[in-house]
């Protein structure tokens, strides 16, 4: 199944590859670097970012020191250029050397472990994978999942070993999806003979979670390089050989993405795709859908598993996280098209990451070693930090690529093949990253939604009762063009905003969270990036200028020495005025011309809440319907 097309896309750039020939890998990086810096470095004066934020009570060593953009990219080049972990294992042995052989894994011959990005790059090119991009900032590998562009949920399983701790704390449902023991051991048998059946594998060890008190070690096999890329590029590598030394990883995923189930009737499961995990077993297995995300999202649904169950119990949080340069951090919450990635990406403040974080005891923590961002409609103007990560090292996922004389370059509105293509970078390929990965305990904690009735106000102060229902709730809307047949705004509800993913009853998380925030002092807000002055279609979006000085009041401090309102049916409490903010968008019903028009539709979402929130009273340490508006 790999491309048909990947050898024109070779050939077409061979005249391009054979005067890179004349250089070193080495050297065509750091050209590229160099360039890239430059052009920030005038193009944005953000880039030359201040010494990265330092938190008095840890960390502080680690703290990435003062630099200007060009000793930043020879900073970043030499580090690559140092980095290397590979090992090319031949021979018999070579699944015994690499540690696979107790998988049932012994017949490959070759196996290329924790390749450097330069190997995987040829590697791809080689095995004739995809494409080379010309990226603006530099080359990149391009890959084409076929047919699944995105997770396929309906194929998600967990086995039901019964009596077991996993049987008695999932949450089975419709996202956990139960499968018999005896049917996952010949999805694995069959994973594992198809396995023995090829000359060469690609094996990563690595790790997920920044922190290593809480970190777990985790082992993919792939059947080829760009699955290894991928995996490289989102989980945290190894920092040096010894760390891979007689690894026993926490959990392995056997990716035999080019073969099907075709028993998948006989098996009672939902079509010849299944992406199905043994927690016991520490294993799983991905059969029929070659889209990277079920590597990165299957680990999620792993830690949303485990680390509520430690002792002391940790928070696993679908959001994204950033810290100032006092050592404060915040964290976002929020749903597609909510601008949880814009937000974050803060010029005077430090990313964390951009998707995946713990709370345990000594603070938050990225889960991640990269990034999995959307690329549909990218531009530099739109989004400038993902633009120009998006360079050698990187991969893109399902973009169209145009032909300029020798050239494939990249077009990111051209979304035919799919509205969710992506990209996966390194997070050092994001400038203002923060290098520790982890920070202290979070002052602020942002719910972001993008409310299409115009009825929310763009920022709200919540007590600890309502932001406990607004994380539950996870609320957002759909408007028209964002999915095929929607006409008018809809609510979507997703509970800790990432339903998809949660392993343990959502109300598991909401008491986890509730109990961090009280012990840490952490403040909750709601801010709505969606409408104002009427709904979808009548009204405006809020401007990105409003959401900027809602979200800097906040992380400054100086929302809290401002006067509150409260509105009567979701009981928010609503700033009367803030810097740079015209009062009159504050309290949403004053934008509107028709008051009547706006009680209503405040009514009408405040019943759709209350109706989805049903499935959560009486459950979790507390029922926290109380807290929800009054219909």
């Amino acid at each position: 199944m790999l491309l048909a097309h990947a050898s024109k896309a070779i050939l077409r750039n061979s005249s391009r590859l054979a005067i890179r020939k004349t250089l070193t890998p080495g050297t065509v990086l750091a050209t590229e670097r160099l360039f890239h810096a430059a052009k920030c470095s005038v193009a944005d004066p953000k880039f030359h970012s201040a010494a990265a934020p330092v938190d008095a009570r840890r960390w502080k060593s680690s703290a990435r020191p003062t630099t200007d953009a060009s000793s930043y990219a020879q900073e970043e080049q030499e580090t690559r250029d140092a980095y290397n972990v590979a090992q090319h294992l031949q021979g018999a042995s070579a699944c015994k050397q690499a540690g696979i052989d107790g998988l049932g894994i012994t017949q490959p011959s070759t196996i290329y472990r924790n390749l450097t990005f330069q190997e995987l790059f040829q590697h791809e090119i080689q095995n004739r994978e995809g494409e080379v991009a010309n990226a603006e900032y530099g080359d990149t590998f391009m890959i084409d999942t076929g047919k699944f562009t995105g997770r396929s949920p309906k194929d998600k399983w967990i086995v039901k070993n019964i009596g077991s701790e996993s049987d008695q704390n999932v949450d089975w449902g419709s996202v956990n999806q139960p499968v018999k023991p005896e049917v996952f051991d010949e999805l694995y048998e069959k994973a594992i003979k198809h396995m023995n059946e090829v000359d060469k594998l690609y094996v990563f060890d690595g790790f997920c979670g920044a922190n290593p008190s809480s970190q777990r070690k985790i082992r993919f096999v792939h059947e080829m390089a760009w699955q290894q890329h991928f995996v490289t590029n989102m989980f945290i590598r190894p920092e040096n050989s010894k760390q891979i030394e007689n690894f026993e990883p926490d959990f392995t995923i056997i990716n035999a993405c080019s073969q099907v189930n075709e028993d998948w009737e006989r098996h009672g499961l939902n079509s010849d795709v299944a992406v199905a995990f043994n927690i016991e077993k520490k294993v799983a297995v991905i059969f029929g859908t070659w889209y990277g995300g079920e590597n990165k999202k299957g680990i999620f649904s792993l830690m949303n598993y485990w680390l509520p169950m430690a002792t002391p119990a940790q928070l696993p949080m679908h959001c994204s996280a950033n810290v100032g340069k006092r050592g404060d951090s915040a964290l976002f919450f929020g749903l597609s098209g909510t601008g949880k990635t814009t937000l974050s990406a803060d010029p005077h403040r430090y990313l964390i990451g951009d998707d995946e974080h713990g709370w345990d005891e000594e603070g938050v923590f990225n889960f991640e070693g990269g990034c999995y961002a959307k690329t549909i409609n990218l531009s530099e103007e739109t989004e400038p930090d993902i633009y120009r990560a998006i360079h050698t090292d990187a991969m893109l996922e399902n973009v169209k690529l145009v032909e300029e004389g020798d050239k494939l370059i990249p077009d990111y509105f051209d979304v035919s093949k799919t509205q969710n293509g992506r990209v996966s970078y390194p997070i050092h390929h994001i400038h203002n990253y923060y290098k520790p990965q982890r920070a202290g305990h979070p002052e602020n904690v942002i719910f972001l939604t993008c409310d299409a009735f115009g009825v929310l106000p763009p920022v709200s102060k919540l007590t600890k009762g309502q932001a406990m229902y607004h994380f539950l709730s996870g609320y957002t809307a759909k408007v028209a063009g964002t999915e095929r047949g929607i006409k008018e705004p809809q609510a979507t509800f997703s509970a800790c905003f990432g339903a998809a993913f949660l392993t343990l009853c959502p109300t598991r998380y909401a008491d986890l969270l509730a109990q961090k925030m009280e012990q840490h002092g952490a403040h909750a807000y709601l801010v709505n990036t969606g409408w104002t002055g009427g709904p979808y279609g009548v009204g405006h979006r809020m401007s990105i200028k409003d959401t900027r000085a809602c979200i800097d009041a906040i992380l400054d401090g100086s929302i809290q020495n401002v006067n509150f309102e409260q509105d009567s049916v979701f009981g928010l409490h609503i700033p009367t005025e803030l810097p740079h903010v015209d009062s009159k968008v504050l309290n949403p019903r004053n934008a509107w011309d028709n008051k009547d028009e706006f009680d209503a539709a405040l009514k009408k979402l405040a019943g759709m809440y209350a109706e989805n929130f049903k499935q959560y009273q009486g459950k979790g340490s507390e029922d926290y319907t109380q807290y929800g508006p009054k219909v």
